[in-house]
């Protein structure tokens, strides 16, 4: 790409953009085992809720908005405070330009800083590649440092067909006996100083 990449937090008003995003994964892929594209509003609330704790982020440039990701809860359970599960959509024309790696790069920098220390992606997975599913995702997390944990078969339907998911994972911290309070995204992301600089 010739223009410059930037990140920044997502705000509820970019829901009909993000939407945009998301719409055809939903309708045309097995990469989402969604059914239906929600609303604006269904939209605006999901990005609200997940700032309450954890990242959400968009790449653009002067121009357009490219792709987001976020992180979410991993498990309710106290334990696995230090867990997420990570998530991440591209516009379709926009793919293999940098910009998933960029958004990736910079929600690992910013998890780092609240102290989370396991990243978990859950994938849709499938043994015969089709028009729905292929495994690009898989590789693109694996060339980023994940790592397979677990396979599930055939749980997931959609187009009359069954899908398998996996679990990759990413270690970012350091596991110690006496781990530090995570802190909550809004604590930390006035020190993010890169945010709505030139990434790429």
């Amino acid at each position: 790409m010739t223009e410059k990449i930037y990140i920044r937090t997502a705000l509820p008003n970019d829901a009909k953009a993000l939407l945009e995003i998301y719409a055809p994964y939903v309708e045309n892929t097995a990469i989402t085992f969604e059914y239906t594209v929600p609303t604006v509003r269904e939209f605006e609330a999901r990005i609200e809720k997940t700032l309450q704790k954890y990242p959400y982020l968009v790449a653009y440039t002067d121009t357009e908005i490219l792709g987001y990701a976020y992180a979410g809860v991993f498990h309710e359970r106290a334990a696995y405070d230090w867990s997420v599960e990570t998530s991440i959509y591209i516009r379709q024309d926009k793919r293999r330009l940098g910009v998933g790696r960029a958004l990736y790069d910079a929600l690992e920098k910013a998890l780092k800083v609240q102290g989370i220390l396991n990243l978990n992606a859950c994938v849709a997975y499938t043994e015969t590649q089709d028009s729905y599913l292929t495994n690009d995702s898989v590789s693109f997390h694996e060339r980023l440092g994940y790592h397979m944990a677990g396979k599930f078969h055939q749980c997931g339907y959609k187009f009359n067909r069954w899908y398998n998911m996996v679990w990759l994972e990413k270690h970012i911290g350091e596991h110690t006996a006496e781990q530090s309070p995570v802190k909550s995204f809004r604590e930390i992301e006035r020190d993010l100083l890169w945010l709505n600089m030139p990434v790429h």
